[in-house]
């Protein structure tokens, strides 16, 4: 028996719907799609019997995963067992299961029958029409379990959500009226946090927390309130309360609010108590009076202590404790721990299974060979030791010890922790810098030798030594400082023009700038070659034309500027181009014949790409992406070389 499920595990289940879009999915991926024209009759039906067997096998094995996933209730602990019944009611669950293991035999059966018919399909539209009400069948049986499904996947997301209990590890179980402080001491004890409100019903199922004791590891659980009423009154949050006390083997803390701000009476909480005892069988109980900060036990009515020293007689434990001052906090953890541990010892010693382990035990006692007494011996070191141990020896006061009795007026004296004479610990030196004591490094004269420094320098005062390198001082600073005023100015221009070079955004001169008129009163760019070699600079800067005949005025006509336009691109492209290599278009197919065929035929390929919208030959997008069992219609008349 399986004390501890994981529902976590439990897989999500999918509507009716989405069921049958996955699995028809899953059949027009998985399996073959295209039947051709040379297809024997026996072929075309192995075909359509794959596609039927392959959406049968989907269905059965999703089926029962969801089957298998969901917890049976025979087979966990009754503990779990009951909880679900109170969530969810046994009857409607057991019903869901049933319903869906129904629909995965029938979808078996629909696939057998049609897989047998498809022997008798003398053409290749009867077998795919026996195909098609395969499909159809096996879809509408899913169709039919869709509230099974739904209300299977709200099951799912409640389990998922539950605590997980473990019901037979070392536990604490509370219980009690509503508001009396369970979650507030859940909250102290352990790691969880439980919401804590001022009124009633803020636990509404059950919490689970974990502490060590004893370096063992415990589990506390945290229940919903629960009234004094029958059984049958009560409702699903104080069900589940129940449920735990009933078949978890734990120590019971039963929480009891004194000051009765809980609006219940303590002879309400005490009825409540004896109506719920029937649940504490063989489990140690422990009563917790809670809020004793408000109410002291001292301090209640005589009729009231009556009441509580009843329980005392019973044999049950009654310890007061506040979670506000954490008052006997502690002492209930720790009585609660030990009463369980030994409980489970007691239990375990009364099972059948004890006796096979005695049996299996031998105690060896070593036989007296000589016959000599051998009492026990202590060393005398110990003795000695023991002897100086003073037990009622006052032992020095700690920090904490002056912090506790000082209150807020306490305020750490770290002086006080020297080791120095008293008279010593308050002076400014010995100061610790870095570890050393500055008092290590101060000359023992120093003082004498401060004295004498301080007359020398009165007397060299008096003398007037110190009056003209003053005026010296204050005239050489000036000059110092109106030069480095310079120098920064320098540097500061210094780097503004090297970021301007840097930049190298230099404004573009306009075109009436750039152009000049040459000696016919034609415009001319300046930067022209052939306008250069017509000028001869002199030494003086003057220019000179090389030849004023009318010959040398002809030869600059349209023609020949239009050569000299023409070479001096080609001198562009071959400076752009390395003279060793050659183009790229070129370099592939050097013959042009060949070149112009080649450009032809990828214009044609590319023409073909460009039908289906693809970018290039790599382009692998496929542009519809509709399931073809969800869009496709009902075939019209025409064609049939697509079946």
């Amino acid at each position: 028996m399986a004390t501890q499920y994981n529902f976590k595990k439990i897989q999500v289940v999918p509507t009716s719907k989405d069921f049958i879009d996955i699995i028809l999915s899953k059949t027009q991926r998985k399996t073959p799609t295209v039947v051709h024209k040379h297809y024997k009759i026996s072929r075309i039906r192995q075909f359509y019997t794959k596609k039927i067997k392959f959406t049968q096998q989907n269905y059965h094995d999703k089926l029962t995963q969801i089957i298998t996933d969901f917890p049976r209730l025979e087979d966990i602990h009754p503990f779990y067992s009951d909880l679900l019944n109170i969530l969810y009611d046994k009857d409607h669950y057991k019903l869901a299961l049933g319903q869906i293991n129904t629909a995965r035999h029938l979808i078996d059966n629909v696939a057998k029958d049609y897989t047998r018919l498809m022997k008798y399909g003398d053409s290749l539209y009867r077998c795919k029409q026996l195909k098609k009400a395969a499909l159809g069948r096996m879809c509408t049986i899913m169709k039919r379990q869709n509230q099974s499904l739904q209300y299977l996947e709200q099951v799912r997301q409640h389990l998922s959500r539950l605590p997980s209990i473990d019901p037979n590890t070392r536990t604490l179980l509370m219980c009690g009226f509503p508001n009396v402080g369970k979650s507030s001491f859940m909250n102290k004890v352990t790691r969880a946090d439980v919401e804590v409100q001022p009124y009633a019903f803020t636990t509404k199922s059950l919490y689970v927390g974990h502490m060590d004791y004893k370096y063992l590891r415990w589990q506390v659980i945290d229940t919903p309130g629960i009234l004094d009423h029958s059984l049958e009154e009560r409702n699903t949050i104080e069900m589940q309360a129940i449920t735990a006390l009933a078949h978890i083997r734990a120590a019971v803390l039963y929480v009891m609010d004194l000051s009765e701000q809980c609006n219940h009476s303590i002879e309400e909480q005490i009825a409540l108590f004896n109506n719920i005892k029937p649940l504490f069988t063989n489990k140690p109980i422990i009563v917790c009076l809670n809020k004793i900060d408000i109410v002291g036990v001292d301090e209640l009515s005589e009729e009231k202590k009556k009441l509580l020293e009843v329980l005392d007689e019973d044999g049950v434990s009654v310890i007061p404790m506040s979670n506000v001052t954490e008052e006997g906090v502690m002492q209930v953890k720790t009585d609660a721990c030990e009463r369980l541990l030994a409980h489970r010892v007691e239990v375990k010693m009364k099972s059948k299974k004890m006796g096979d382990i005695v049996n299996r035990l031998h105690v060896a006692v070593p036989k007296p060979r000589d016959n000599k007494d051998r009492p026990a011996c202590i060393p005398e070191s110990a003795l000695k030791k023991g002897k100086s141990m003073d037990v009622d020896k006052q032992y020095k006061k700690l920090q904490k010890d002056y912090e506790k009795e000082l209150g807020d007026e306490y305020k750490f004296d770290d002086r006080k922790l020297y080791v120095l004479q008293p008279e010593e610990k308050y002076d400014v030196i010995p100061e610790l810098v870095n570890g050393k004591n500055i008092a290590d490094f101060i000359d023992p004269e120093i003082l004498a030798k401060l004295d004498e420094l301080e007359r020398e320098e009165e007397l060299r005062e008096a003398a007037g030594v110190y009056d003209s390198d003053i005026d010296d001082l204050n005239s050489e600073e000036e000059e110092t400082q109106k030069l480095a005023g310079e120098i920064r100015k320098k540097k500061k221009i210094r780097v503004q023009e090297n970021r301007e070079k840097k930049r190298r955004n230099y404004p573009t001169l306009p075109r009436k700038a750039s152009l000049k008129v040459d000696k016919f009163g034609k415009t001319r760019k300046k930067p022209d070659d052939d306008f250069d070699d017509d000028m001869e600079y002199n030494l003086d800067g003057d220019i000179n034309m090389m030849n004023t005949d009318s010959s040398r005025a002809r030869s600059l006509s349209r023609k020949n500027r239009k050569r000299k336009h023409e070479a001096s691109v080609q001198a562009s492209m071959s400076r752009a181009h390395s003279s060793s290599k050659v183009p790229r278009d070129q370099s592939g197919i050097p013959d042009p014949k060949k070149r112009a065929k080649v450009r032809k035929l990828a214009k044609v390929s590319q023409r073909k790409l460009n039908q289906f919208g693809k970018a290039g030959e790599a382009d692998r997008k496929i542009q519809s992406k509709m399931p073809k069992h969800l869009f496709s219609g009902k075939r019209k008349q025409g064609k049939t070389q697509r079946r």
